[in-house]
């Protein structure tokens, strides 16, 4: 099948676009410049799932997790995962505001890759002079690897600091590209780079926050904290960061001095299986609960792996605005994936 082409047509919107039969449905719209609604692009969070009104799809790897047997028989798919065996006709919903950015590929360099955690990567990109890649707060690229294998990151960086993009990247046993930074990739090695990607940016408020970190799902907010702290934004902000144990909330320090710094910053961080005086003990989500268990006044943004963000959706109450990203992990068995997020 490779080599075969069908056309998708995307409505309401009106939109054609050419999909390869051995690729994602969802991979091909971004490249084609459609930012269709996505998150982990591994088939768990089903933000980027569609209604099919006409046509045949299939799932390599059997139906994902993230649309149920009953839904898949109403005609719902995921995009992420879907190849096309026809031409099709979806009905979806486009991210205009986000489609507005340049999606780029672009060549960059490492420039600097400082441990973080034993298993946590902080790498920082150099963009050529002449480029510079436009991004909001919270989004992420893909690494282009070889034999068309990507690997996205959320960029750490604020828009305003960008002159080297930051990533927080986490090992992965097998993983494509991780497993060089601990090992033969150097400074100066020669990537290719595409983003801006991805819907989960900072939405304009005045009202409170709460972010919820799991993981490198501290990655996108980092960039988020940022853009409100250093650029003067004043909204009461409370970030909870749930991790495994106390050397998982790598970039402690960091927060602990914004804390100082800036009295419209809180922060609990909270452990799953360590303790320590200053910690919280038990689940994140169950924390922030515990703490705001009325959410309807608050922007809620949330980072992190498939269970924790599911936990939110499913078991949060209403709130002024929700907004997640699921980051899952792929294991370089060929495909699209992630060694740390978006699906990070």
């Amino acid at each position: 099948m490779p080599g075969t082409e069908y056309t998708v047509s995307i409505e309401p919107h009106g939109r054609r676009i050419s999909v390869a039969a051995d690729r994602p449905i969802l991979e091909s719209a971004l490249s084609a410049g459609l930012n269709l609604p996505h998150s982990c692009k591994s088939g768990h969070c089903a933000s980027c799932r569609v209604q099919l009104r006409a046509g045949n799809i299939e799932y390599p790897n059997g139906r994902p997790l993230g649309v149920t047997a009953e839904e898949a028989a109403a005609g719902k798919i995921l995009l992420c995962q879907a190849r096309a065996r026809s031409d099709l006709v979806v009905e979806a919903r486009l991210i205009a505001s986000i489609t507005d950015v340049e999606i780029k590929t672009l060549p960059c360099r490492i420039a600097r890759m400082t441990p973080l955690a034993p298993d946590v990567m902080q790498v920082f990109l150099r963009l050529p002079v002449v480029e510079r890649l436009e991004f909001q707060p919270g989004q992420y690229l893909d690494i282009l690897l070889e034999h068309g294998r990507r690997r996205s990151f959320s960029i750490a960086s604020p828009p305003h600091d960008s002159d080297l993009l930051e990533l927080h990247v986490r090992r992965v046993p097998g993983g494509g590209f991780t497993q060089g930074l601990w090992g033969t990739t150097t400074l100066g090695a020669l990537l290719r780079i595409e983003g801006p990607i991805g819907q989960f940016v900072y939405r304009e408020g005045s009202g409170p926050i709460l972010m919820i970190a799991g993981g490198t799902g501290f990655a996108p907010l980092k960039s988020m904290l940022r853009h409100v702290l250093e650029g003067g934004i004043d909204r009461p902000i409370h970030l909870y960061w749930g991790a495994r144990q106390a050397h998982d909330v790598y970039e402690e320090q960091l927060i602990l001095e914004w804390v100082r710094q800036y009295p419209q910053l809180q922060f609990t961080p909270v452990l799953s299986q360590g303790t320590g005086t200053h910690y919280r003990e038990g689940w994140v989500h169950e924390a922030v609960l515990a703490d705001y268990p009325d959410l309807g006044a608050f922007d809620v943004y949330a980072a992190g792996p498939p269970a924790l963000i599911e936990a939110i959706r499913s078991g949060f109450p209403r709130t002024n605005g929700l907004f997640f990203d699921s980051f899952d992990y792929a294991i370089d068995a060929g495909g699209r994936g992630s060694d740390t997020k978006p699906l990070p």
